[in-house]
């Protein structure tokens, strides 16, 4: 279901969702990219979940080697329009076993991707065999006490599938995601790597300026989480 939904919302993504979403470019993305170091020059890169590329293109601009993937062909379509041959452009399912060598990455950014997966640890397990030690895994996730309230009868401590409504461009879509406990998210990282920082984002004041209504209810219950680690 995941992937017909965004082959349907691909076109959205490359057209508006990139520079119309201030939970995107006013609350997200600046936190991840004061994250990342300001040259990566010569750094390999994987992009695991690359949507529409806007940070594959991020992180090529930056100099680094990118190889960018996505499970929806639509999007790695819409990020091959984008930077045509500055990165190496992949579809496939991180549940799957990853077509690359050990230790071949410096770095992994993984945005608003990882609550789409039920299961964690086959994907963790690879993104470790692939990092070379002392490697970053970047990742940000649905912040689970804000899932929770879409339930009408939640379960904290399960992980709950959730069929999300999103409205785009006048179209409704349904999504689907899972919301699993802040425990899980954290004890299965650090089955794999070491926690560096866990942070709840707050809105930029553009953001504010610009929906304040929004600003408000970020600040009183984050809708992301963000986890930066390193490989042992």
């Amino acid at each position: 279901m995941v992937i017909g939904t965004f082959n349907q919302l691909a076109k959205v993504y490359e057209n508006s969702v990139d520079t119309t979403s201030l939970y995107n470019s006013e609350y997200e993305r600046p936190t991840m990219l004061k994250q990342l170091p300001e040259n990566l020059n010569g750094k390999n890169v994987l992009d695991a979940g690359c949507a529409a590329g806007w940070y594959t293109n991020k992180l090529v601009s930056k100099g680094a080697n990118v190889v960018a993937t996505d499970i929806s062909p639509e999007m790695v379509n819409s990020t091959k329009r984008r930077i045509g041959e500055k990165a190496k452009v992949i579809c496939l399912d991180l549940e799957d076993e990853l077509p690359f060598d050990d230790h071949s990455f410096d770095l992994i950014i993984s945005s608003l991707t990882l609550h789409y997966l039920k299961e964690w640890d086959y994907t963790f397990s690879e993104f470790q065999r692939i990092l070379k030690p002392k490697g970053i895994l970047l990742f940000s996730v649905h912040h689970p006490i804000t899932d929770i309230k879409l339930l009408q009868d939640p379960k904290y401590f399960s992980t709950e599938l959730i069929i999300d409504k999103w409205n785009k461009e006048g179209k409704l879509y349904e999504v689907p995601f899972y919301r699993r406990p802040l425990s899980d998210i954290l004890n299965t990282t650090l089955k794999y790597f070491s926690i560096k920082e866990v942070i709840e984002p707050q809105p930029t004041m553009t953001f504010k300026e610009k929906a304040p209504k929004s600003y408000d209810l970020l600040m009183k219950s984050p809708q992301f989480l963000i986890i930066s680690a390193t490989s042992n």
